[in-house]
């Protein structure tokens, strides 16, 4: 039996609370703390500032980064609209954010940590984050900081109860293992090898999703018929017509970009004119269903169930819930088009995964086409992610808390664009005509790897990353027990189904 000795109850400033003794013990004791990875001891310019509200502005050329940009499903910074503020100069901070560096939160989301994918000279950091002054294991110490291990440790250490829990830099005290095995070097590039590909698949992944966007606003505007938009006073019949009232559905900026849709040279039509038809997804309420077990572990005769917030903004799944019900529930279907309709409106992913007992939730629409072409499909999924980076969902949505698309699908209009430019557009979301190479080893690991995913599309980057992730922590689970790591790439051509 563990007991606690006095040092400790000193070191922790007499502190009795059982959590803030507790320690957790794992099989192999070759651990460090995470404060000998640091080039040197953590100062106060490390850590970020506070601006205050005060200072946001509207446009400017210096930016904040919040603690909402590190998020638990990515290893990269997530710069949505709601984690990166633009701020007045005069209370930015330079912390010169280069590609490589690691940013961790100490309070709100704590441990949450992300690594930099390139610079950001005109950005500071909030003072919920500190920048690690690390070079040497660098991604060996991320793997495990975004493992769970991590944050068991730190859980333990930070005082529970209050609203938002406050680390300092308690995190610094957790422990890292590493192997005891002869070829431990070995493992450390292997863990890191596995690291950085993830971090490359994630970049392709942003660099593929902007590229798209890119593509239909270039064919869009390259390709108008010669009509010109009049920027016109919102007339009362309009009103009446539409029977729109909100302010957003009749501003000059959703008219002009609605323009360039319906003023495409090949023109545009309808969800309905081009054969989807439009579907809810299935009430899972208990009135409907009856009593359920829902799980996040996969379970034998469960549903598994698509949950829209769980809608990445690439067009990608984040996680999978698994729904045990008696009800006969309707399956999804291959080449079904999936959108968020309510809260977070516009996101949209193509399903394409094998027929199964795949169900979606109601606060999503499904464009369903009975003989759909998987190009077809990819290329109206992109284009709907567009609508959404373009604002015009936005626009369109009704209600509050992040409003709803449950009316006026027949405003949202899809261009005809050649075939060549739907199938550039929709192979860079879905491509997955390229295998992983055989015989694969730890030297030239990266180098077909990034090869690999130039080739793919986004579906099948995030596959592949979902993969890897589930793989590195069965290696890191296997060096905290200090069992044997083997090194091998075989669980890559396993991928492919």
């Amino acid at each position: 039996m563990n007991s606690t000795k006095y040092k400790e109850v000193v070191k922790f400033k007499y502190n009795l609370t059982p959590s803030q003794l507790s320690v957790l013990n794992i099989p192999n004791k070759n651990i460090i703390p995470v404060k000998n990875f640091l080039d040197r001891k953590l100062e106060f310019s490390d850590k970020g500032n506070e601006v205050g509200s005060a200072n946001y502005v509207y446009k400017s050329n210096y930016y904040f980064i919040r603690a909402k940009a590190l998020q638990e499903d990515y290893f990269l910074p997530l710069m949505s609209s709601e984690a990166v503020i633009t701020i007045r100069p005069q209370v930015f901070k330079n912390f010169n954010l280069k590609e490589g560096d690691l940013i961790i939160s100490k309070d709100s989301n704590i441990g949450e940590i992300v690594i930099l994918d390139k610079n950001y000279p005109n950005f500071t950091i909030s003072g919920a984050l500190y920048k690690l002054p690390i070079t040497k294991n660098k991604f060996y110490l991320f793997a495990f900081l975004k493992h769970r291990y991590f944050r068991e440790q730190l859980d333990l250490l930070v005082p529970k109860g209050s609203t938002i829990r406050h680390a300092k830099t308690l995190f610094l005290n957790c422990k890292i293992p590493f192997s005891n095995q002869k070829n431990a070097d070995e493992v450390i590039k292997y863990v890191e090898l596995l690291t950085r590909s993830i971090i490359q698949k994630e970049k392709e992944i942003r660099k593929k999703n902007q590229l798209i966007f890119d593509l239909v606003e270039q064919e869009l505007l390259k390709n108008q018929q010669g009509n010109e938009s009049r920027n016109e006073n919102l007339k009362f019949n309009e009103l009446l017509s539409n029977l729109r009232f909100d302010a957003n559905y009749h501003c000059c900026d959703y008219k002009q970009k609605q323009f360039l849709i319906s003023n495409y040279i090949a023109g545009a039509e309808s969800i309905e004119k081009w054969g989807f038809k439009i579907k809810r997804g299935e009430s899972l309420a208990v009135y409907q269903i009856g009593k359920s077990i829902y799980s996040n572990e996969f379970k034998n005769n469960f549903y598994i169930l698509i949950k829209a917030t769980n809608f990445s903004e690439f067009g990608t799944i984040k996680k999978l819930e698994y729904l045990g019900t008696s009800k006969k529930l309707s399956f999804l279907k291959p080449g079904d088009i999936l959108i968020s309709s309510t809260g977070t409106v516009g996101k949209c992913v193509l399903f394409n995964e094998p027929k199964g007992n795949w169900i979606i939730n109601y606060n999503s629409v499904i464009l369903r086409k009975e003989n759909y072409s998987i190009r077809e499909s990819a290329f109206v999924s992109c284009f709907f992610r567009f609508l959404k980076h373009w604002g015009i969902l936005d626009y369109i949505s009704a209600g509050g808390q992040g409003g709803s698309l449950a009316k006026k699908w027949e405003t949202i209009l899809i261009p005809k664009f050649p075939q060549l430019k739907q199938e550039e557009i929709s192979l860079l979301y879905h491509n997955s005509t390229k295998n992983y190479p055989r015989n694969l080893n730890i030297e030239k690991f990266l180098e077909e790897d990034q090869e690999w995913n130039s080739k793919v599309g986004v579906l099948e980057l995030d596959k592949s990353i979902k993969s890897q992730k589930k793989h590195l922590n069965k290696i890191l689970d296997t060096i905290i027990n200090d069992e044997k790591v083997k090194i091998d790439f075989i669980f890559l051509n396993r991928e492919k189904k």
